[in-house]
């Protein structure tokens, strides 16, 4: 059986008294990539924002290659290894593409002070690798050539690809993706989902929140289906789609 990369156990979270999530439970395994499905307000993207360290939970654990994150704060999340992206995509649109992929990259030596004056040239190499590195993601997904544009220039499914980018540079090794392929055009969509679809191979585990569930069907090794916090059934995409409780909820 594959390590678990991630177990979140019993997380419970209230916003004036009403419960975002219930005492939800589940675990994500090495080079696997699980989606969360659901009806709005179902607690997905609670769950991301507790686990990103953006909220604390009212209870529960969120286990992290066997550390409990709960209580540390986003910053120190991210660089134990989890990087995010959000609904409301977070470019800084006045930056160019290959800017904001550059301030993605962790722990960079021009950060602290003393390195600037007292150790410029270390700086100066990490800063050539890290552009030389960038250029190269970029260029995995046909953005090279847009480099030199503004963020807020690209259409909305290219931001979406930039943020997804930006994810990648940070070198984590768990993703959570909150719905990548939301609203672009289809041309778009093949392109992220093509991917997602091979991060495992560079060692990578993602869950993903999605409400496109053909993209699900075809990106995601296991499925949970969510509602009222709670985690109703889970298996493998085709699976979860035939239980009743997931076709009454999205017939509705």
């Amino acid at each position: 059986m594959m390590d678990c990369v991630l177990e979140i156990r019993g997380m419970s979270k209230a916003f004036d008294g009403v419960k975002a999530l219930a005492s939800f439970s589940c675990s994500v395994r090495e080079k696997e990539i699980l989606g969360l499905i659901g009806p709005n307000g179902a607690g997905k993207t609670t769950c991301f924002n507790v686990v990103s360290g953006l909220i604390p939970p009212d209870s529960g654990q969120v286990m992290f290659r066997g550390q409990d994150l709960v209580g540390l704060p986003p910053h120190q999340i991210a660089r134990s290894g989890i990087a995010r992206t959000f609904q409301i995509l977070r470019l800084v649109r006045r930056l160019s593409v290959l800017e904001n992929v550059l301030l993605a990259f962790q722990d960079q030596p021009g950060e602290r002070l003393r390195n600037v004056f007292f150790r410029p040239t270390i700086g100066a190499k990490k800063e050539a690798e890290n552009r030389e590195m960038a250029v190269c993601l970029l260029d995995e997904v046909g953005l090279a050539e847009n480099q030199s544009m503004l963020a807020d220039e690209l259409s909305y499914g290219q931001q979406k690809l930039l943020s997804l980018i930006c994810c990648l540079s940070m070198g984590a090794e768990l993703l959570l993706l909150d719905e990548p392929v939301a609203g672009i055009a289809p041309e778009m969509t093949e392109k992220i989902i093509g991917l997602i679809r091979g991060l495992p191979a560079k060692r990578k585990s993602v869950v993903l929140i999605e409400h496109n569930l053909d993209a699900v069907t075809r990106i995601c090794d296991r499925v949970i289906f969510m509602d009222a916090g709670t985690n109703v059934c889970e298996g493998t995409a085709e699976e979860v789609r035939r239980d009743p409780r997931v076709i009454e909820a999205y017939l509705d």
